[in-house]
């Protein structure tokens, strides 16, 4: 008969990551690394609807997504908010000024691309003749003279171009990044990724500790009670010492 195959320890789960143009996992996951060597990061850029729908499938675990979210089914943790930018060719009037206002805009061609990620009321400027499929796209238009683009920094960083700059608008809407993931579903691999993110030691009471900081703590030896000094048991008190040493003293001489 032929014996039954060994099987190995399972293979540890990774932890899926979802994030949208523009957010920043780097320093996150390279502390979950450090924290959680035993369960690879795997990190997916995904858009921001296609990130909701890797969430709700569960495809992926959690996500850096960009509020707002439906929070009837996830949970979200506010982590920065973003500076508006408006991208604009070196040459353009609006390179001459620190910054603008959404008035200022007002007589130029603002290009409003499908995967904006602002939700206007009423976009600013002139609409173009349609709509850019991606910002990415609009970044070109931008670039060819078409218009100019309303987007929060870190996306004006990440398409960044040496004919392009860009320049806050003071009062346009302002975009938040948040740590989102099914409420359903918070693991403990989501809850060693919040304290991550939120700045918690590898020895916080709400996290869980790394697997060598635990093997640490299982090798230290423990620490003994201190036993009683059985001699200070014996010790006569000061004043006792002090009586015995006055009987101790040389007789006084009689007169």
């Amino acid at each position: 008969m032929d014996e039954p195959q060994k099987t190995g320890p399972a293979a540890p789960a990774a932890f899926r990551l979802a994030y949208v143009p523009g957010a920043t996992p780097a320093k996150w996951a390279r502390t979950w690394q450090e924290r959680v060597p035993d369960v690879p990061l795997t990190l997916l850029q995904l858009s921001g609807t296609e990130a909701a729908a890797a969430l709700r499938d569960g495809s992926a675990d959690a996500g850096l997504v960009r509020l707002p979210v439906d929070r009837t089914f996830f949970s979200a943790i506010p982590l920065y908010t973003e500076t508006t930018v408006v991208v604009v060719p070196k040459d353009h009037v609006i390179a001459a000024v620190e910054q603008v206002t959404l008035e200022d805009l007002a007589d130029e061609t603002v290009l409003h691309p499908l995967d904006d990620v602002f939700d206007w009321e009423q976009p600013p400027g002139e609409p173009a003749f349609e709509r850019p499929a991606t910002t990415e796209d609009a970044i070109e238009l931008v670039a060819a003279g078409i218009g100019v683009l309303v987007v929060p920094q870190s996306l004006a960083r990440l398409h960044h171009r040496r004919d392009l700059t860009y320049r806050p608008v003071t009062d346009a809407p302002e975009s938040s990044v948040a740590l989102s993931w099914p409420e359903e579903a918070t693991t403990d691999l989501v809850e060693d990724f919040i304290g991550i993110v939120r700045g918690r030691t590898v020895n916080s009471t709400r996290g869980r500790q790394a697997p060598q900081e635990q093997a640490k703590a299982k090798a230290a030896p423990k620490k003994q009670p201190k036993r009683p000094d059985a001699a200070a048991g014996r010790r006569k008190p000061p004043a006792a010492k002090k009586a015995q040493g006055a009987r101790k003293g040389k007789p006084r001489r009689r007169s």
